[in-house]
């Protein structure tokens, strides 16, 4: 079979044919580049545009991910500096009607993952008809490295301007590959949740995209934000008291490989006060290529966000894949489980009262040496996901012209993600776990056709595909795989959708523990500075 090609506006490029879960045949595009290679002198910087090329392109491997650790496969450091390349997925191109196009942003905290098919393959996703826009942007120092000084330009979330690079780059290429540039939706997970719940606040983003789905992670999640500054660098760099300018110059000098090298001398989270060292931040608001210069919450709170159809939710297990794979000594005391953006000094007379507030209201112990992971992964679960979410739709949803859905996951079989790994006997829906029923990945186990699997996953692709179609995941009333009707968010009702081995419509069964955070976060010193919240549910 002839391999496919496609014009864009950089040049031609060939591709490859692929065959999707039900047996039909798609189109694969990989390794496109998207923007100007960010090395040399663009290392830490926005990005620029992709540059022509003469000749036909061979689209057919997947281009370099960011120079990081394996996001499974912890011994493996792949990649290169030279990473900002995406990959496209369409049934055909001879289509005369354009098909909606859904656009993925991988997770992996900032610092690791990419959008490979190793991970991330469409074979589930293509069998609805939509186009797939899978994309690398830069993680770690390389993406999200921010300094002060504006003379150095480099204010951060440079990762975050590649993927507004990219879904630029779609706007004036998909069409070619059957997408629709008019029926955009962006959709991420974990940390690519929290990038797509960003982009709906930026104002770089506006005309790029028309809706959103931001799955266990957005703009409040509390673990996805830093502070901008070198002040935790520059003594692993032996440069304490330095000014900027002084670290910026030694880091242009170093290898990518040693500049990952000082990275990792960074604990991914930082135990003592749950800071970031390694997330968006927010900028000056110096000129216009500004990603974020204002509080996420204060957006929202003002209506500045975009008003798009917006999908998100969570797992059951959010927080139990950090206690059983990354750290063990994560939380030990409720002290911990009081985030750092609640504002309370560490340490302090407050934050002790706050911890005490928490320990009465989930448990009667001093701290959580003594608690199961099941109750450890409630209070870390609640206070670093669910409340973030919980915070966005209760406010957005008053707002935002368009419906909001909410859902939470339960569902428990052999494609959730995380427990293919090390198969626990904690029971849940881990944190990441959809992603096993979304898109076919290197631990996906052969599927028997009527098997809970086979249509949870018919189920889950439905849905979203769905979704980015009709800005609805439960349009059609006779729809017997779904057989049931999803409603949105309203100001009086938090209704979601329970995802498990049956769909059930129902009310959010943790709604007194989400007023008893909206609670806390209020008296805060976070909760003070803010408008009052919005929110009455």
């Amino acid at each position: 079979m002839k391999r496919p090609e496609v014009t864009t506006e950089q040049g031609k490029l060939s591709g490859s044919v692929a065959t999707d879960f039900s047996g039909k045949k798609y189109l694969k595009f990989q390794g496109i580049p998207y923007a100007k290679p960010p090395l040399g002198e663009l290392r830490f910087k926005a990005p620029l545009p992709p540059e022509k090329w003469t000749g036909i392109l061979d689209a057919t491997k997947e281009g370099s991910p960011c120079y990081a650790r394996h996001l499974i496969k912890k011994n493996i450091i792949e990649g290169s500096e030279d990473c900002l390349y995406l990959n496209v997925y369409t049934r055909t191109l001879l289509d005369k009607h354009l098909r909606p196009v859904l656009f993925w942003i991988h997770g992996g905290g900032f610092r690791t993952g990419s959008g490979s098919a190793e991970m991330y393959g469409p074979d589930f996703l293509i069998t609805e008809e939509v186009v797939i826009v899978t994309t690398n942007y830069r993680l770690g120092f390389l993406g999200f490295l921010s300094l002060k000084d504006p003379s150095l330009g480099i204010p951060g979330n440079a990762g975050l301007k590649d993927i507004i690079m990219a879904l630029k780059w779609v706007q004036k290429n998909i069409h070619n590959f059957g997408g629709d540039p008019n029926n955009v939706t962006i959709c991420g997970g974990s940390t690519g949740g929290v990038a797509v719940h960003l982009l709906t606040l930026s104002p770089m983003s506006r005309d790029l995209f028309h809706k959103a789905i931001a799955q266990s992670g957005c703009a409040m999640s509390p673990w996805a934000q830093t502070r901008r500054g070198v002040e935790k660098i520059a003594p692993i760099m032996n440069l304490e008291g330095s000014s900027e300018r002084t670290i910026y110059d030694h880091l242009m000098q170093l290898s990518v490989e040693n500049i990952y090298n000082i990275q990792e001398k960074f604990a991914m989270i930082d135990v003592e006060n749950g800071d970031r060292n390694i997330g968006f931040v927010i900028e000056d608001p110096l000129d216009d290529q500004s990603f974020l210069v204002e509080d996420p919450f204060d957006i929202i709170l003002a209506n500045r966000f975009k008003s798009v159809p917006f999908m998100t939710g969570y797992t059951t297990g959010e927080y139990i894949p950090f206690f059983l794979y990354f750290d063990k000594k994560l939380s030990k005391t409720c002290e911990n489980a009081v985030h750092w953006s609640f504002g309370f000094p560490r340490p302090s007379e407050d934050l002790q009262l706050a911890a005490k507030s928490v320990r009465k209201f989930y448990l009667n112990t001093e701290d959580l040496m003594g608690v199961d992971i099941w109750g450890k992964n409630i209070i870390c679960g609640d206070s670093n996901f669910l409340f973030g979410i919980y915070q966005t739709v209760t406010n957005q949803c008053q707002l935002s012209k368009f419906p909001i859905y909410l859902y939470r996951i339960s569902l428990e079989t052999r494609l959730n993600f995380y427990k293919q790994i090390k198969s626990p006997s904690v029971p849940g829906c881990f944190h990441y776990d959809e992603i096993g029923y979304l898109w076919k990945n290197f631990l996906t186990p052969k599927i028997r056709s009527g098997s809970i699997e086979d249509i949870s996953i018919r189920r889950f692709v439905r849905m979203w595909a769905n979704f980015a179609k009709y800005g609805n995941p439960t349009p059609d009333e006779n729809d017997k795989l779904l057989n049931v009707t999803w409603k949105p968010v309203t100001s009086k009702d938090l209704d979601i959708l329970e995802i498990g081995n049956d769909l059930v419509a129902s009310k959010c069964p943790e709604i007194d523990r989400m007023m008893f955070w909206d609670k806390l976060y209020k008296e805060s010193p976070a909760g003070r500075k803010t408008r009052p919240l919005i929110s009455k549910i």
